[in-house]
């Protein structure tokens, strides 16, 4: 049953990056030069999170070879 969950976790985990990195990217391509979020935006949320955790140092990062696979 562990081994069940942690493939699916594996898989999903590389579906979301791969999701999130073609999303970033879409986005990169339709807004060139300088753009605002809004703070209601959910990827505001997420970049507001993050930077509180770096400040609180909860955070994790992973390498550029782990979130992009190459």
């Amino acid at each position: 049953m562990t081994n069940s969950n942690e493939q699916l976790l594996s898989q999903l985990e590389g579906m979301i990056r791969r999701i999130v990195r073609e999303e970033l990217s879409r986005f990169a391509e339709e807004r060139t030069g300088i753009f605002y979020l809004s703070p209601d935006s959910p990827l505001y949320e997420d970049l507001s999170d993050i930077a509180e955790r770096k400040v609180s140092e909860k955070i994790q990062l992973y390498t550029h070879e782990e979130v992009w696979g190459e």
